[in-house]
């Protein structure tokens, strides 16, 4: 059986030294279970983030790790999941799209959670010491944010790695808040040069950790567990007598996100599982490569952690269509075209929650719903990996690049990329589909970054591989209040 999140004791000088350097920094680490269901977090340490930013940098705002902070931005409390629902006025279908939000994580991306899922079990098994290696985290966005995020507030230095062509607003938050900044060349689609450069880290004698989203098991496990429940949570609150959950979609990117799908199926078997990716470069749906804007959602190879079994459906989206919604949705004449089309002010004025890759999401749930002709009773579910805030940039260059956005331009967006989403560039896959997805795991991971042929294998024939993660949480609980026992910080509250 494959240990895919190793939690056996590695060194225990370094754990004493994780110990020692969280006491000194009054670090508290909040269990999984605390992250799904925030009900469980201590009053005590309630109390103490009411005079909190969301984004501080503070080490209580681990606790703020999940989906369901009080949306604003400072001394928020917990409550219940952050969403919205997606009427017909938008999106021209009948089915209610459903979307978890991002923004009210710390950093205003969920990706924090993935890089969380990752780092802690590292912690607390002596396997990465945090006043002597450094955290590395590759990434081509929100996850090298999140991975710096949560290096600093666990003490530890940190080197985030993303492409020199993402949005300038990630560079300069990561230059208040990583350790070190790393450009590699390209754009969204250049994630095998971010692989290289690790690669280079590694062989350069330097004390590090390297915490790859794309083969790391924390992350497909946080989505699963914390995800996959606040999903759920939604769900349950949501769907009336009669309805029908039908489909979750998410953009692959690191393969961690659609992890929820996994969990959802075990509660609705029917239900499909919607990859999707760029029309500019769509690997997963016709083998291809190419660069694209959908920032955030990494391609040019199938991710070792995502499991390609259990996925029903690929679809493409031209990234015209997101770069011409977020005018849409964000300048003045777009806001005043969907208030004439029916869209209401609370939803329009809602609409900058979506990044890009949100509204890549919505518009693969669009295709998903127009596919299987879907109803009034058939909901979709899908998320917003972060909102509007790292893009203002983006907006500025389609202005100067394109002019100015007019009433006919928001006519045009609306008509063509909204309701008039089709459903070419997608498919519904085979069991011979899904295999020629999954070996194309086989040149990135075996051939390049040497993972084995056997674990490939098992990957696709062990039906125990996929199935062993999500129990390993209770074991991850366990060594966090292990680990916090014995820094004594909670006896103290």
């Amino acid at each position: 059986m494959h240990q895919l999140i190793d939690l056996t004791l590695h060194d225990q000088t370094k754990l004493d030294n994780a110990v020692k350097r969280a006491r000194e920094q009054n670090i508290i680490i909040p269990t999984f279970k605390q992250m799904i269901n925030p009900a469980l977090i201590p009053d005590t340490i309630k109390k103490q983030l009411e005079n909190v930013g969301l984004w501080d940098l503070n080490p209580r705002n681990l606790f703020r790790i999940n989906w369901h902070n009080e949306p604003k931005e400072k001394g928020g409390k917990f409550g219940g999941v952050n969403y919205l629902v997606l009427p017909k006025e938008l999106t021209g279908i009948n089915a209610r799209i459903v979307i978890l939000l991002g923004k009210w994580f710390p950093t205003g991306a969920h990706k924090v959670g993935a890089a969380y899922g990752c780092l802690v079990p590292r912690l607390v098994t002596g396997q990465f010491d945090p006043t002597t290696m450094k955290a590395v985290w590759p990434s081509t966005g929100n996850y090298c944010r999140g991975g710096a995020y949560d290096s600093n507030l666990l003490a530890c230095d940190s080197i985030a790695i993303l492409p020199e062509g993402m949005s300038k607003e990630r560079f300069d938050w990561l230059a208040r808040v990583a350790g070190e900044t790393i450009k590699t060349p390209g754009s969204e689609s250049n994630v095998k040069e971010i692989f290289d450069k690790c690669n280079e880290l590694r062989n350069s004698g330097q004390n590090l950790f390297i915490f790859n989203q794309f083969d790391e098991f924390g992350n497909y496990l946080w989505h699963y567990q914390v995800t996959g429940h606040a999903m759920l949570e939604v769900l349950d609150e949501i769907m009336e007598a009669g309805d029908r959950f039908r489909a979750m979609v998410s953009n692959t990117g690191s393969g961690g996100t659609i992890a929820c799908g996994d969990f959802l199926k075990k509660h609705f078997p029917q239900a499909k599982i919607v990859a999707s990716e760029a029309l500019q470069c769509p690997t997963l749906l016709n083998n291809g490569f190419g660069a694209h804007r959908i920032e955030g959602i990494g391609d040019k190879h199938v991710p070792w952690i995502h499991n390609v079994k259990n996925t029903d459906i690929v679809t493409a989206i031209d990234d015209n269509g997101p770069m011409g919604l977020i005018r849409l949705f964000n300048e003045p004449t777009g806001k005043k075209y969907l208030l004439a089309q029916g869209v209401t002010e609370e939803l329009v004025n809602e609409l900058d929650l979506l990044g890009i890759s949100s509204i890549a999401n919505v518009l693969a749930a669009i295709k998903t719903a127009k596919y299987f002709e879907m109803d009034k009773q058939d909901v979709i579910i899908t998320m917003a990996t972060d909102s509007m805030e790292m893009y203002q940039s983006r907006l500025a260059e389609l202005t100067e690049e394109e002019g100015k956005f007019t009433d006919l331009d928001a006519a045009g967006v609306f008509h063509r990329y909204l309701l008039g989403e089709t459903t070419d560039n997608m498919q519904e896959l085979t069991y011979v589909d899904r295999k020629r997805i999954h070996n194309l795991k086989y040149f990135t991971w075996v051939e390049q970054q040497g993972k084995s042929f056997e674990e490939i294998q098992a990957q696709w024939y062990d039906p125990d591989y996929w199935t062993s993660i999500p129990g390993t949480m209770d074991e991850i609980d366990r060594l966090i209040e292990a680990f916090n026992e014995k820094t004594g910080l909670l006896e103290k509250l």
